[in-house]
């Protein structure tokens, strides 16, 4: 899942039609939802609030660092993904290492690093750039930083409930993911592909850990309830499907039982449109004889 901060309780500039953004709290509860993967991405960009400011980002690092600690309090194990872009426009080595401290504070498992590129006809690319060997250097230094640390050695000797969706690249695996969307590999075994594995974790990478199914494993399809019947609706309270079953019975019932007040009532309407019809003929035929005769009259006197 991805959002854009300010992740705040205020109105966005859409309220006057009715948007209203997601609270920290609201956004807890859905990523405490038990169909919904703890994983969110929020995208930074940099920790120097000068550089967010020259981004007009809507937000400074304090921001970005309250919805994360909330997030990981409230939803325990959240996965939390970002973007850095390294070298935009302005970008001092002090602004850079402040980008470093946040990456080594958070450790985040899942990062994207881009270099600035200058778009033609934007406000940045007018700016004074930063040289291509400093954004490259900058790049290569925050992306040994992210190799530094292995954010799942940890979650070795896990037992895990998985969800098995593709292969892997090599096709030596199936992929899974778990409860916070970590990747897991798992035996190319075909009964497990769509469903929830239990595994073993017994190793681990940078960005992914291996498991193999427990002995007594549960190999089951993902669903909470039963799925709709073709043609039922989703959302429905009990007392209003009720009611339209009943609506709808009486509705068959009315029509299978007066056939005959139904022919009456098409019969009725045929007979209205043809004394229409005659009606309309004989007006017209009036108004075309009184023309006529108004036309000899001016003839003839």
């Amino acid at each position: 899942m991805d959002v854009a901060l300010p992740l705040t309780a205020v109105y966005s500039a859409g309220a006057d039609q009715g948007h209203k953004e997601p609270t920290d709290c609201e956004m807890a509860k859905i990523l405490n939802h038990p169909r919904v993967y703890a994983f969110l991405h929020i995208p930074v960009q940099s920790a120097s609030d000068s550089i967010l400011m020259e981004m007009r980002r809507e937000y400074c690092v304090a921001d970005f660092k309250r919805v994360v600690d909330f997030l990981k309090e409230k939803v325990p194990g959240i996965t939390i993904a970002t973007d850095i872009i390294c070298g935009f426009p302005g970008e001092t080595d002090q602004d850079f290492q402040e980008t470093v401290k946040l990456v080594e504070e958070y450790k985040f498992p899942s990062l994207f690093i881009n270099q600035f590129y200058p778009r033609p006809g934007t406000p940045a690319a007018k700016m004074e750039q930063v040289s291509a060997q400093v954004k490259k250097q900058r790049t290569k230094d925050l992306s040994r930083v992210f190799h530094s640390y292995s954010p799942y050695d940890h979650k070795i000797g896990e037992q895990q409930q998985v969800l098995v969706t593709e292969e892997s690249f090599d096709s030596k695996f199936y992929v899974a993911h778990n409860r916070f969307y970590e990747q897991v590999l798992v035996p190319k075994n075909p009964s497990f592909m769509g469903k929830m594995v239990e595994v073993d974790i017994y190793e681990s990478g940078k960005h992914f850990m291996k498991g193999q199914p427990v002995s007594d494993a549960k190999v089951y399809t993902p669903s909470i309830t039963k799925p709709l019947a073709k043609g039922e609706v989703s959302g429905l309270t009990k007392e209003f499907r009720t009611r339209r079953e009943n609506h709808l019975s009486a509705v068959s019932h009315t029509s299978a039982a007066s056939p005959r007040c139904a022919a009456s009532s098409r019969m009725v309407l045929r007979m209205q449109r043809l004394h229409h019809n005659c009606a309309l003929r004989v007006s017209v035929g009036v108004a075309l004889l009184a023309l006529l005769f108004a036309f000899f009259v001016k003839v003839y006197s």
